[in-house]
């Protein structure tokens, strides 16, 4: 029987344990992944266990708690704090998520938290996010139109067309999506992934582009588009409901219709 292993040096190893303070009433143990990657040491897994009379009710407060009070070296990427700008998304309890927006009241046990899955780790939860964006630069995401604006107001479209655009706008490029989807970990340097494809039909359909055409011709490989096996991680981990599967399928009937 064959039998499998992490490298060594992949391995995740115990860290640190800080306990609450005596006294504590609502103590509770954030177990935090951590990487240096100028130690060349393996990952380890510190222990902070904190009072919540402390802090907020988020995993974020957590998280600015242990960096604010226990432990200063601890790296993590925020910015907005109500789930509008992505920054803070992690895998949280084994789902990725909005450390903003995923309150600690929700999560039974210790509260386990790691960087997005599958992508490389600058230290600790703050991932590489490079190659995530250079493939949502890839789909072009602006209007492209040949057609000259009108000169004493904006482009218009129709309240329908407008609405087509719900479900679509509204992703905040977190990366919790792709990082979610096998197809994307297999096959991450060439498939563009859920939010890329979700964005790139956010244009395909935006009635005032000009460059249908054109994106789709972009998108028409064996890889980019149609590595997608509808596995539909990417629709239940995403943190603002969005549904970049249903978006995927979008593209793909698009494909096959230009052809009929």
């Amino acid at each position: 029987m064959a039998e499998f292993s992490l490298p060594k040096n992949s391995r995740v190893e115990p860290g640190k344990t800080i306990n609450a303070a005596n006294g504590a009433k609502r103590a509770r143990r954030i177990k935090i992944y951590r990487y240096e990657p100028d130690s060349e040491q393996n990952p380890r897994q510190d222990t902070f266990e904190i009072d919540l009379d402390k802090c907020g009710p988020m995993v974020l407060d957590a998280i600015i708690y242990i960096k604010n009070e226990l432990d200063p070296t601890l790296a993590f990427r925020r910015s907005c704090r109500e789930g509008i700008c992505g920054s803070c998304a992690m895998n949280i309890d084994g789902t990725n998520t909005l450390a903003c927006t995923k309150s600690t009241a929700s999560i039974k046990g210790d509260v386990k938290i790691y960087p997005l899955p599958h992508m490389p780790v600058h230290k600790d939860l703050v991932p590489d996010l490079t190659h995530f964006y250079a493939q949502y630069a890839s789909i072009k995401p602006w209007l492209q139109s040949d057609s000259p604006p009108p000169p004493d107001r904006e482009r218009l479209q129709s309240k329908e067309d407008r609405e087509k655009l719900d479900g679509l706008y509204e992703c905040i490029l977190c990366a919790c999506c792709s990082t979610s989807c096998p197809s994307y970990w297999w096959n991450g340097d060439r498939y563009l992934g859920p939010a890329a494809l979700l964005q790139a039909y956010r244009w395909l359909i935006d009635s005032r582009d000009e460059a249908t055409g054109e994106r789709l011709d972009a998108l028409e490989d064996p890889f980019r588009l149609y590595r997608c096996h509808t596995i539909m991680n990417c629709a239940r981990t995403c943190p603002k409901n969005l549904n970049p599967a249903e978006a995927i399928a979008e593209i793909k009937k698009m494909m096959l219709t230009r052809t009929l």
